[in-house]
């Protein structure tokens, strides 16, 4: 009953995104035809979005349990050669389906999703067989088998003796994706450090098996135990046949270049970001943007260390070196204020908690209620970011909202935290609270789901969100966080700095073939960041791309758009009221809610 709803409800949401009825006029004839049209339309994309979606959830069973579809609980992604050409060919027939409605004819919002419907299939297609990952990133196959589980398990969206029967036979299914993976990759051309990575990573699987399931096996009995324990006993076996593959010789012979080059990565940055900016735009703004973000830190500097009789000199108009010493002094300040390696988990609720109340109390945007809880980072999806924000899919509602955080490891040394420690103070936890949860992350989640298309929130933009989530972080500091606390503003602009250089450092390891120490000079001298989390960073552009600009082009799309809005608005314009449109739209790429907003063509 729950899944035929579903479709109902889906149709009934795609074409339900209608124009109101015009009023009469002395041309009623013809608008009484344009609007017969454009309903025509509308209603011929919702039932083309209706087969996207159910093509899509069928042939990626994972991403559909993620998204909240769960008629393929059971059922793992078929990644075989056979499997990939269907999906090609499936994607180039909702293409031509898509090129024969008349777009100037759907309404506003349906504009909007069948450009992004457009992006999405034609992305799908450049992936299979122009970026062709599936044979040379061993990642993909790993967050692929550990979303199997953790998708079924981590949340309540059915009873559990239901989810465990579904973990069971995707459990049953896994060694066929380890077999398709070890077909598929060609160690040639697989990178060393996607090798590497994988490596670390894979037996974090059995991880979640002993976490998620195991603890839970006597919900089951009968032959549903007996297949449940014979599933987990075959995993494990496959999971130590496959890391040894893993470790010999995927690792050794692994002699790829993990650099995408330039055309591949301006065709990969255009899919990822769907936004107006090209790659030597992004740089010059940035770079720009990281001349005019130290002379405020430096600003700053001189301020808070006007009473340190140590304070290094601070001239009005300082070389770099005078204002690199000055910044470095200041925020000496914010590392010494810092929790014990135990206490991050802690601390970063205990500031979650006042992001909240702040947000409340200045009444800068509209509070969900849906509930959110901070987690341990599964071990499977370690060792490429310390935090994320994980939210429901948007078919599921009501469940809890998670903020990840990926604790330091055991074996680190008291240095090596200490390092961590120093860049994730206190006042950078606060702001990790503000990004991954109030007012960034969570609460942007929580209301892009209410958008009624459901198109939309399965393809809702990243640029959107994490551009939302920089946002809020310049929009808390300016409204008074922490009580104007000049250290806070301090490191507030260096965590900006951290989504500037991740487009420069995106563009500089895949097209111009910077190094490690290239790297590590960006971020470490020029955007302040501590060696642990550079070091991390690093490996993250290697094993990742056109993921990282996302951030900065986010937020400058925007900052650009609030100045517009603002602009066009005057006296009338309203903060609250602001941020509550902007969440309204369904998180689809920025440049479409501005067009949306200001009634600006769609385009």
């Amino acid at each position: 009953m729950r899944h035929s709803l579903l479709a109902l409800s889906l149709l009934a949401v795609l074409a339900g995104c209608q124009p109101s009825t015009p009023a009469p006029s002395a041309d009623a004839p013809a608008v009484a035809t344009d609007a017969a049209a454009q309903s025509e339309a509308d209603q011929a994309f919702a039932a083309l979005s209706e087969r996207a979606l159910a093509e899509w959830f069928e042939r990626a069973p994972i991403g559909a349990t993620r998204t909240g579809e769960h008629r393929y609980d059971d059922a793992i992604d078929d990644l075989s050669a056979d499997a990939r050409q269907r999906s090609v060919d499936a994607n180039r027939g909702l293409l031509t389906e898509l090129d024969g409605i008349d777009a100037g004819q759907l309404s506003r919002e349906n504009q909007v999703d069948a450009l992004l419907l457009r992006n999405r299939l034609e992305a799908n297609i450049w992936s299979v067989e122009t970026l062709q990952a599936w044979a040379w990133d061993p990642l993909i196959y790993n967050g692929l088998a550990g979303g199997a589980i953790y998708n079924l398990m981590a949340r309540d969206f059915a009873p559990l003796p239901e989810r465990l029967a579904s973990a069971t036979a995707r459990m049953e299914a896994l060694p066929t994706l380890f077999a398709q993976m070890r077909e598929n990759l060609d160690p040639a051309r697989v990178p060393k450090i996607h090798a590497e990575t994988v490596s670390r990573q894979h037996r974090g699987l059995l991880t979640l098996v002993d976490e998620f399931i195991v603890p839970h096996a006597g919900e089951l009995d009968g032959e549903a135990r007996t297949r449940l324990d014979a599933a987990v006993a075959g995993l494990r076996n496959a999971v130590e046949e496959h890391q040894t593959w893993i470790d010999d010789p995927l690792v050794p012979a692994a002699s790829g270049d993990f650099r995408l080059g330039a055309e591949r990565f301006d065709e990969k940055l255009r899919y990822s970001l769907n936004a107006s900016l090209s790659r030597e735009e992004i740089r010059q703004r940035a770079e720009a943007e990281i001349a005019g973000v130290r002379d405020e830190m430096y600003t700053i500097a001189q301020t808070v260390l006007a009473d340190h009789a140590d304070a290094p000199e601070m001239p009005a108009q300082p070389d770099d070196d005078q204002r690199q010493a000055a910044i470095e002094a200041a925020l000496e300040l914010a590392y010494a204020e810092r929790p014990a390696r135990d206490e991050v988990f802690e601390f970063a609720r205990e500031t979650l908690d006042i992001a909240t109340a702040f947000t409340r109390e200045h009444d800068l945007v509209t509070m969900p209620d849906a509930p959110v809880k901070i987690i341990e980072m599964p071990e499977f999806q370690r060792g490429v970011a310390v935090a994320y924000c994980d939210s429901p899919g948007p078919l599921d509602k009501g469940l809890e909202t998670y903020y990840a955080i990926s604790p330091i490891p055991d074996d680190w040394s008291d240095e090596q935290a200490t390092s961590f420690l120093r860049e994730y103070n206190d006042r950078m936890i606060h702001l990790l609270s503000i990004h991954e949860g109030v007012p960034g992350h969570y609460l942007e989640g929580a209301h892009s789901v209410d958008h009624p298309s459901t198109l939309r929130a399965v393809l809702r933009s990243g640029p959107f969100a994490e551009g939302w989530a920089v946002y809020t972080e310049d929009m808390m500091a300016k409204a008074g966080y922490l009580d104007h606390d000049p250290l806070f503003r301090l490191v507030q602009l260096k965590f900006y700095l951290r989504a500037v250089a991740n487009a420069i450092l995106d563009i500089g390891v895949h097209v111009d073939g910077w190094d490690r120490d290239r790297a590590m000079e960006l971020m470490v001298r020029t955007t302040f960041q501590q060696e642990s989390e550079a070091s991390g960073k690093w490996i993250r552009a290697q094993v990742s791309s056109a993921q990282l600009p996302t951030y900065f082009v986010g937020a400058q799309e925007h900052f650009d758009m609030r100045r517009a809005v603002e602009a066009a608005r005057g006296d009338a314009f309203d903060l609250k009221a602001y941020h509550d449109e902007v969440l309204s739209k369904g998180a689809p790429p920025v440049r479409f809610v501005r067009q949306l907003i200001l009634d600006e063509p769609i385009e």
